[in-house]
């Protein structure tokens, strides 16, 4: 079931070591483990740190690390969807 009864808008977003820091227009402030997002993991701290705030605060955009997250699933605790592709056999 889903809960969240309004669109939930990114302010401002900033890293740690570990974490991305998601600052919500309301004041919540929420905390993301990076292993949630390899490309963000892997990435070097200035890639990470260009991004975009897209969608009017919905949405999280990198350009150079073909990332885009929903702030609404970093809400619900879901991470990259992306599977690494299976080798034939």
């Amino acid at each position: 079931m889903n809960t969240l009864t309004f669109e939930p808008r990114a302010k401002k977003v900033r890293f740690d070591a570990d974490n991305m820091w998601v600052k919500l227009t309301d004041g919540r402030q929420l905390a993301v483990p990076l292993a949630y997002f390899p490309r963000l993991l892997n990435a070097a701290p200035p890639l990470r740190d260009d991004f975009i705030i897209s969608g009017g605060g919905t949405g999280l955009h990198w350009d150079e690390l073909d990332e885009d997250i929903s702030v609404k699933s970093l809400l619900l605790g879901i991470g990259d969807r992306m599977k690494p592709a299976r080798m034939a056999s």
